[in-house]
């Protein structure tokens, strides 16, 4: 199985325990793989690198790091309309769509 994570999971898996944590733990371990596309792990990044910078005894780039190593990068076209309640979530919908993760 592959999914495509929200960056707000991607960041409670690092600093909580609970689902979030449990996802990036089969991901870890091999059980499920990540999809990202280039607009993803780029606000991954701008994301991390804030929190590096209130959190710095946390290596949290470790974390992309295994991103940019594992993850399966797919070319996500920009959806034709907006589907999300929040028009920069639309991104994670058009990866996992480009990525065959969901179909349409």
């Amino acid at each position: 199985m592959r999914i495509v994570l929200d960056t707000n999971v991607l960041i409670s898996g690092i600093f909580f325990t609970g689902q979030p944590y449990r996802i990036l733990r089969a991901w870890q371990d091999g059980k499920i793989g990540l999809v990202v596309s280039s607009d993803i792990f780029f606000e991954y990044i701008r994301v991390v690198d804030l929190l590096a910078e209130q959190y710095p005894n946390i290596n949290i780039t470790l974390v992309l790091d295994l991103v940019m190593r594992d993850a399966d990068v797919f070319m996500a076209k920009p959806l034709p309309v907006s589907v999300s309640e929040d028009p920069d979530d639309d991104k994670f919908i058009a990866c996992a769509l480009a990525s065959c993760v969901i179909r349409s």
